[in-house]
């Protein structure tokens, strides 16, 4: 007899609003060689996974269950897995599996492996009551933090911390985060525990105070402008047209990293915003060691995520309200209520 769980699958690209996804009871997976299978708790509901529902980004086959940034606990192993055990408990973040082949991959840049699979995307992911993972991706997860905390540092956490490397954060700068949402709310606290001035762009009024509570020094609206040069800018909303604010704020030799999956298009650039040895690069997914770091990091200073929890069952409602900008810190799927 097969047994089945329950699981949110998206079928046709669809407006958040109009609640795309669908509750299926599927067949409970098996876990092959080298897999575990994970009985999840609490799952993130990320910019990514909208920008997936609604075909900004697509994945490379339908239906497929979207959630990336997965805790739960292992309720079975794959042949050939020793280094995990029964009850552990693990999370799940975007990157799924790497080639382990590639250039990218033996430089240890497996983030940009062209063969790496992501979580929700390319396999089912964590909008579901069980899954599959890679053995050898998963990431032991530390005490001291509740599901529903931990699940933000997943991805939000892990990429916002990537952006930081990538920005070449160094202690003591002015940092400046265009955007504040799920991934700057935990940047910002990492930064200030390296004794950075943040300097905090949002519209909303919401987000703003939480910004200030967090530590931002100043806080304004994108085409505000504090009366210093930052050393260093992270874009963390996906609109093209901040990109040349946010190099306008830096100072010669800074460095503006663009977190974002998906980006509107960036308006054409007066030299002079780039000029003087300015830097402008991107952000692409995160490597294993990434989040290895990360957690270790979040729990020593710590971290501490804000959360809007939402009953599993309310999947479709997390997302609208992550489009309408309802959601201050992050929407976590709680796995364990339905109502």
């Amino acid at each position: 007899m097969t047994m089945l769980m329950r699981a949110w699958r998206l079928h046709t690209f669809a407006p958040a609003e109009t609640h795309p996804l669908r509750l299926e009871a599927i067949p409970l997976p098996q876990p092959g060689p080298g897999q575990v299978r994970i009985r999840i708790r609490a799952c993130g509901v990320c910019h990514t996974d909208l920008h997936t529902v609604e075909g900004d980004i697509r994945p490379p086959k339908l239906p497929i269950t979207p959630g990336h940034q997965v805790v739960g606990e292992i309720e079975a192993l794959g042949p050939g897995v020793t280094h995990l055990r029964l009850g552990q408990r693990v999370g799940v973040p975007w990157l799924y599996k790497a080639c382990g082949q590639c250039e990218y991959c033996r430089r240890g840049q497996e983030n940009l492996c062209p063969n790496a699979l992501f979580t929700g995307f390319h396999v089912d992911g964590g909008y579901a009551e069980a899954m599959i993972a890679e053995a050898d991706y998963v990431l032991p997860l530390p005490e001291g933090l509740g599901d529903l905390e931990t699940a933000p540092l997943l991805c939000a956490g892990i990429i916002g911390y990537r952006s930081l490397k990538v920005a070449g954060v160094q202690p003591g700068e002015r940092l400046g985060l265009f955007g504040f949402g799920a991934s700057a709310h935990l940047a910002i606290q990492v930064a200030r525990a390296w004794d950075n001035e943040v300097y905090v762009f949002t519209r909303s009024p919401k987000r703003q105070a939480h910004a200030r509570e967090l530590g931002a020094v100043w806080v304004g609206g994108p085409h505000d402008r504090p009366d210093v040069l930052l050393d260093r800018a992270i874009i963390f909303a996906p609109a093209g047209e901040v990109v040349p604010l946010a190099l306008a704020r830096v100072r010669p030799g800074g460095t503006v990293a663009i977190n974002a999956i998906y980006m509107t298009p960036i308006p054409p650039l007066d030299y002079d915003l780039i000029y003087g040895e300015r830097v402008l690069r991107t952000v692409a997914n995160a490597t294993y060691q990434d989040g290895v770091e990360f957690l270790e990091l979040a729990a020593r200073i710590p971290v501490r995520a804000t959360v809007q929890p939402y009953p599993w069952t309310r999947a479709n409602e997390a997302l609208a309200d992550l489009k309408a900008g309802r959601v201050v810190g992050e929407a976590v799927l709680d796995m364990r209520r339905e109502a």
